[in-house]
């Protein structure tokens, strides 16, 4: 399970020209289910998320997390992010999970998610839904969060 997540000062997902979830400052992470995922990493993915320390303290360190600073999430159904682009010029999608295991692994990160920082704090893009998503990366702050089967 991957997690491309980048630190915003703000965003948004629309679908249809219709904005369906945004978020002030927080973390927006584009969210990859590949076969092999488990419940187990779905929760050492949420845990690791929610505390992963990408925000400034004080001293301008990288060392508040998202449930220190209060902040929120929203996360977007990105099955691209399991591609094989290791050879040719063309991705490789047969590592990504079934559509069916991966929104149910994807529903269950948000619930979790959502149970960890409050519902209201965080919003989702739509699974399997032509996206458009916006936001302003603050730093910019990109990390990629990956949890395997020894997570």
């Amino acid at each position: 399970m991957k997690g491309l997540i980048q630190r915003v000062s703000s965003a948004s997902v629309s679908v249809n020209s219709q904005v369906i979830a945004e978020i002030p400052t927080g973390l927006l992470v584009l969210l990859g289910v590949e076969r092999n995922d488990t419940p187990e990493q779905v929760k050492a993915l949420a845990r690791k998320l929610v505390n992963y320390r990408v925000f400034p303290d004080n001293q301008d360190r990288m060392n508040r997390s998202l449930l220190d600073i209060g902040g929120s999430l929203l996360v977007v159904p990105q099955f691209t992010l399991a591609a094989d682009t290791g050879s040719g010029t063309r991705p490789g999608f047969s590592s990504a999970a079934p559509p069916a295991m991966a929104e149910s692994l994807f529903q269950e990160f948000f619930d979790l998610v959502g149970q960890m920082l409050g519902r209201g704090r965080v919003g989702s893009g739509r699974f399997g839904a032509d996206m458009q998503v916006s936001l302003v990366n603050d730093g910019p702050v990109t990390f990629m969060l990956e949890v395997g089967a020894s997570s």
